[in-house]
């Protein structure tokens, strides 16, 4: 009952071997190069061999994309990958594994889904959020994914913001993704006079990225602490949207950003708080992924494994 997970993010690829009680056999990970074709063929290939599980092993996959996506085609665009566009992931993967079932969901989706099976959120309805290169989103009712009838459901980044006005790269002006994606908050903040801090011991010859400007925003740098705050503000912004839609009771945030921690976290309770109105919306409780990166891989198991 072996089952292959895979999530595709925008800047990397993921991929695990998966038992039905959720224990992770093996896992890779590696960065998305020119060619993400490519990428995928040699994760696939690198994990599916001899010593780590051989293809006959395998039960199913299950594969968790950033979006959009479209589930009845097994195709996914997603926003951060400009290559590729309507491309067929499904079949793909289905050539490199033959005869094995492939299924496919959004990553954010699937972050909720593994939070549910395997994290410790397991009733109600949980709202998952993916914050990294770019913001993702999911829902779960009682075990159960809502994907929608394309597989989009849950699209939170590309809810209107209402801050900024700034182009997303979907075509449309003022998403979330605009402001509170980890890309996004490092070029506002560039823009707006900061400088990476020279810390030879640990930042040396690393590009400027979202982990130096939450370094900065942790000792209290203005404009860092400031794009933390802008993001915080959009992302509750989603969050109160779909709470209201939904009636929402959790919510579980992850993805590379969201390792910044509390450095996210305070603010984003705080404008949660500050802009919930209703009551039901005031009960909202943001936390933390408590599975880190395994949650969209986990979560992609419990898709091949039948449990959504």
């Amino acid at each position: 009952m072996t089952v292959l997970a895979i999530d595709i993010g925008g800047s990397k690829f993921s991929a695990a071997t998966v038992e039905p009680s959720g224990a992770i056999t093996a896992k890779l990970e590696m960065p998305v190069g020119p060619d993400p074709t490519a990428t995928l063929k040699d994760i696939v290939a690198r994990i599916v061999v001899p010593g780590l599980i051989s293809e006959e092993g395998l039960t199913g996959v299950g594969i968790g994309s950033a979006g959009p996506l479209d589930a009845v085609r097994g195709t996914v665009s997603p926003v951060n990958i400009s290559v590729w566009r309507d491309f067929p992931l499904v079949k793909t993967v289905a050539q490199l594994l033959p005869g094995v079932p492939v299924h496919l969901a959004g990553d954010g989706q699937l972050m909720a889904l593994g939070e549910w099976w395997r994290g410790r959120f397991s009733a109600g309805a949980l709202l998952g959020i993916v914050v990294s290169s770019g913001i993702g989103g999911g829902l779960v009712f009682e075990g159960q994914p809502h994907l929608g009838p394309t597989g989009n459901a849950g699209h939170i980044g590309h809810i209107r913001a209402g801050e900024g006005w700034e182009a997303c790269r979907c075509g449309a002006v003022g998403c979330v993704e605009t402001i509170a994606s980890g890309p996004s908050m490092v070029r506002w903040a560039l823009a707006n006079g900061w400088q990476q801090a020279v810390e030879p011991t640990f930042w040396a010859g690393r590009p400027v990225d979202t982990r130096a400007l939450a370094a900065d925003a942790k000792r209290g740098v203005a404009v860092a602490v400031e794009a933390f705050d802008r993001a915080a503000g959009a992302l509750a912004t989603a969050i109160l949207t779909t709470a209201a839609l939904f009636d929402v009771d959790n919510v579980v945030v992850g993805g590379g950003v969201a390792a910044a921690g509390t450095t996210l976290l305070t603010p984003l309770r705080r404008a949660v708080a500050d802009q919930a109105g209703l009551g039901f919306l005031r009960r909202l409780k943001v936390e933390p992924t408590s599975l880190g990166r395994d949650a969209g891989l986990l979560g992609a198991a419990a898709l091949a494994l039948g449990r959504a």
